[in-house]
């Protein structure tokens, strides 16, 4: 079903390693609106969607979820690589260190591990790709957030790349929703209406 090229999306080349800043950007790995869990949404949500383009869409754009899960994970990655223990303990990381050492986990920023429960299949297209608008919207949200607290550009570029793909999501989503509640009687034939 699907090809993997042994490299990035976008390429990740952080030279500072930063693990305070490693501590947020984590969120969009394992946080309520991160990368896991849109991957996760759309791949589960795909296979009630009354046509194939629409299921489609929705593999490409999970597909695409878990190469942004890959990208937030080699930042955090190299935030975190070759850190001393001062360093670890300075920045606030020893929590996560202690668990976790400087392996990526899925977890929000605030320590909570990641869970099923921060995404929705309801198995209704138009319930499900509302909820697939709005998780690309709050995505932004937190790419916007963290946009905010940064300052190295070797960091802010692939953050900027990411939030990017979700305002094209978003719309994606949007154009989906429309094709579909425009073809009521093919919506209803397959009892949703």
């Amino acid at each position: 079903m699907w090809t993997y090229e042994k490299r990035l999306q976008y390429p990740v080349n952080i030279k500072t390693p930063n693990a305070s800043t490693a501590k947020f950007i984590i969120t969009q790995f394992g946080g309520p609106d991160g990368e896991l869990a849109a991957s996760q949404r759309y791949l589960s949500q795909r296979y009630v969607m009354p046509y194939n383009e629409v299921k489609g869409i929705l593999t490409d754009i999970g597909t695409e979820e878990l190469a942004h899960m890959e990208i937030i994970c080699a930042i955090v990655h190299q935030l975190t690589r070759n850190l001393t223990i001062e360093e670890i303990k300075a920045s606030g990381f020893d929590t996560y260190f202690v668990d976790h050492t400087v392996g990526l986990w899925p977890q929000a920023a605030s320590g909570t591990p990641f869970s099923a429960t921060v995404f929705q299949s309801k198995g209704d297209p138009i319930t499900d790709l509302h909820e697939d608008m709005a998780a690309e919207q709050k995505a932004r949200t937190t790419y916007d957030n963290i946009l905010r607290m940064i300052k190295d550009p070797d960091v802010i570029d692939p953050i900027r790349f990411l939030r990017e793909r979700e305002i094209v999501h978003f719309q994606r989503f949007g154009e989906t929703k429309r094709a579909i509640s425009s073809n009521k009687k093919a919506y209803k034939s397959s009892g949703y209406l």
